[in-house]
């Protein structure tokens, strides 16, 4: 099997779908994807780092875009090969990875093989291991260990977003707050001190939180403070003496990880409670006002695309605005039906993203 990098983006997206891939099972797609950049495509420096595939071209032009996605997927749910149909009267394409995020990648391809003399210069990061823990995605790898190939004016990660140009993305954190009480027979429960029964003022600053929206670069990201796991309990019979709840916070990307850690502390301060940080990842600020964003946006609204919006949830941009990369996430699919067993794209969602892009990465959307 080959992949034809100038077919219509729509019959890519359906070849690359049909080539499982869910996470740590990617070297045949990765090994696809590195065969087809080389054979076709000219002028780009291509490097295999694991299953990772880079590409990158070095014109001397005065700005560099990088354009990344992964090529792992969630488990199959009986959804591969892709299917054709239609929803609402709209074609679309189902298949596991369709949405998240293989049509992007497919864009990506395509735009690559295709375009003769872009304005920038590009660079191609496919990677492996994004739907799983953070220690096996393959651009924390490259993060790591290539970190020159991160660089430049404006990175694009292909993460479905329906034609909207999601910037930045939120941070999160996750705290466990622990109670401690006295363990006795329930049945002579005053003899004892019930650590479930210590966790209802956590629960209820929780219910009586208000969270903050914050408008940057005109997108407006709005917090939250859930609790998303609770613990406790020893056996029907026993008065527990440690319990436990969950607390993620996701925060605007105005906060830094040591802020929202202070920020989450102050929320339970009084309460006896233990306090420990279990997870925690930066948010990415959208960086809009870069020249290069802000041709992305000329060129998205040139098609009359969806426009701009905040990002909710955390992305793989935030690697990129660590390195102070201005990063946007813009692919096409609604994410919505990410992961789900119906996952489906809209053919026109890729027809459209891919035009928008042909119009920045040639130059046509600039004034």
């Amino acid at each position: 099997m080959t992949l034809d990098l100038r077919a219509d983006p729509v019959q890519l997206t359906a070849a690359l779908v049909d080539v499982p891939s869910v996470s740590r099972d990617e070297a045949k797609i990765a090994d696809l994807v590195e065969e087809a950049l080389r054979a076709q495509t000219t002028g780009f420096e291509i490097l295999r780092h694991g299953n990772v595939v880079l590409a990158r071209s070095q014109r001397g032009l005065p700005t560099r875009v990088v354009l990344a996605g992964h090529l792992d997927t969630v488990p199959i749910a009986e959804n591969v090969p892709s299917r054709p149909d239609e929803v609402d009267g709209e074609p679309v394409l189902f298949g596991c990875g369709t949405v998240d995020m293989k049509s992007g990648d497919a864009v990506f391809l395509h735009l690559a093989a295709t375009i003769a003399d872009p304005v920038c210069d590009l660079t191609l990061i496919f990677y492996d291991g994004e739907e799983i823990a953070a220690e096996f995605n393959g651009l924390g790898k490259v993060e790591r260990e290539l970190p020159e190939w991160l660089d430049g004016d404006l990175a694009i990660l292909g993460e479905p977003s329906g034609g909207w140009i999601e910037a930045g993305c939120q941070g999160t954190l996750r705290v466990r707050l622990t109670t401690s009480g006295v363990r006795a027979h329930s049945a002579r429960a005053w003899l004892g001190e019930n650590a479930i029964h210590g966790l209802a003022p956590v629960l209820e600053r929780l219910a009586g939180y208000t969270a903050r929206e914050v408008d940057i670069d005109g997108c407006v990201y709005r917090e939250g403070l859930s609790a998303v796991r609770v613990s406790g309990g020893v056996a029907g019979n026993v008065v527990p003496d440690v319990a436990e709840v969950d607390v993620n916070f996701r925060f605007a990307p105005d906060r830094s990880v040591p802020e929202a850690i202070a920020h989450v502390r102050e929320v339970f301060d009084g309460l006896d409670v233990g306090f420990e940080v279990t997870d925690s990842s930066p948010g990415a600020l959208p960086g809009l006002t870069a020249p290069a964003a802000r041709t992305l946006i000329d060129s998205v609204n040139a098609h009359g695309g969806g426009g701009v919006r905040a990002k909710y949830g955390w992305t793989d941009v935030s690697r990129f605005a660590a390195r102070g990369i201005p990063a946007v996430n813009f692919g096409p699919g609604d994410p919505n039906f990410a992961h789900k067993r119906d996952e489906h794209v809209p053919l026109a969602q890729i027809t459209a993203v891919t035009a928008m892009l042909r119009t920045y990465l040639t130059g046509g959307g600039r004034g």
